[in-house]
């Protein structure tokens, strides 16, 4: 293990056209192969769209929703993966043999699935069942991990996910541009985006501030610091349903400083190779060897009830 040239992607997702969101990973997937990437990650959901499923029934769900690793877009992914020659992760719904729903992740390359992770706080729809286990998995001897949108904002996934030995991990998203109780949030008007080429200041000036980037640069270069690790955060650019997102697909270093970002208001990724040596060098390997969970163990694994609210649910969705 020394160096992996890692891309991450941002696209604009088409509701339930697997077909069309396949096309477009796959001429990513082809351009980045093409750069000398050895893997490429996607946004969540990316293969079938994400924010149109708050408003669909069990059956509904049921119908989207794919096998893993017997589905069809999985056997596309490995195709793509195998035509190529590169490590494709990728989001979908998933279900099992008894119906049970899934927001699914998963790792492909050219011998089939290598990870898969059910995202352990879903709240899209009612009928998706929650992950109850942390995803540890290897790309060319790189110890990796993956946490699902909000999976990253309960601090303790990514520790755990860390300490189970993860030095890279991937963090797919469909985020920002909602509305929130912190100051600054809320949605991003659609019509700013019809005019991105006209008019692309205002629609930067609404994407970087506090109702995008500005916020996500208050945690995610944290988690990336204080555990030492590589993330790669991969986002969806555009219209998810009648929601616009605002992209910025990245990769951090475990100093939490930015290797490469996409800053492009269309289809594209960024690359960034990554190295072992930063991963002694920076703080987070530090603190990590001078816990005491003798201190905080039973804190941490005190019984609580979950409860979950998320703002910007639409009243007349399922949830």
């Amino acid at each position: 293990m020394d160096k992996i040239k890692i891309s991450s992607a941002q696209f604009e997702t088409r509701n339930n056209d697997k077909i069309y969101n396949l096309s477009i990973i796959e001429k990513l997937t082809k351009k980045a192969s093409e750069e000398g990437s050895d893997v490429i990650a996607f946004h969540e959901c990316s293969i079938t769209g994400y924010s149109f499923a708050r408003f669909l029934n069990r059956e509904q769900m049921i119908d989207l929703a794919e096998y893993v690793p017997n589905g069809e877009s999985t056997k596309k992914l490995i195709e793509i993966a195998t035509k190529y020659n590169i490590v494709i992760l990728a989001g979908l719904f998933e279900k099992d043999e008894n119906d049970n729903l899934f927001k699914s992740y998963i790792c492909i390359d050219k011998n089939g699935l290598i990870a898969k992770h059910h995202k352990l706080h879903p709240f899209i729809n009612p009928h998706l069942t929650a992950g109850n286990s942390y995803t540890i998995f290897e790309i060319n001897g790189w110890k990796c991990g993956i946490l699902i949108c909000y999976d990253n904002n309960v601090i303790e996934n990514v520790r755990a996910t860390k300490l189970l030995g993860a030095d890279i991990i991937f963090m797919p998203h469909v985020t920002m541009c909602t509305p929130s109780s912190r100051p600054g949030a809320g949605f991003v008007d659609p019509i700013l985006w019809e005019n991105r080429e006209v008019d692309p200041t205002s629609l930067r000036l609404e994407f970087d501030g506090m109702k995008g980037r500005a916020w996500l640069m208050k945690w995610l270069p944290a988690r990336a610091y204080d555990n030492g690790i590589y993330v790669v955060f991969s986002n969806a650019i555009g219209m998810d349903d009648d929601q616009l997102k605002n992209g910025c697909s990245m990769i951090l270093d475990p100093f939490g400083d930015i290797l490469a970002e996409c800053r492009d208001l269309d289809d594209s990724f960024v690359t960034a190779t990554i190295t072992s040596d930063k991963l002694i060098a920076a703080g987070g390997y530090r603190y990590i060897n001078v816990r005491r969970p003798s201190l905080y163990k039973d804190i941490i694994g005190k019984e609580h009830e979950s409860e979950q609210k998320v703002v910007w649910m639409n009243e007349n969705s399922n949830e």
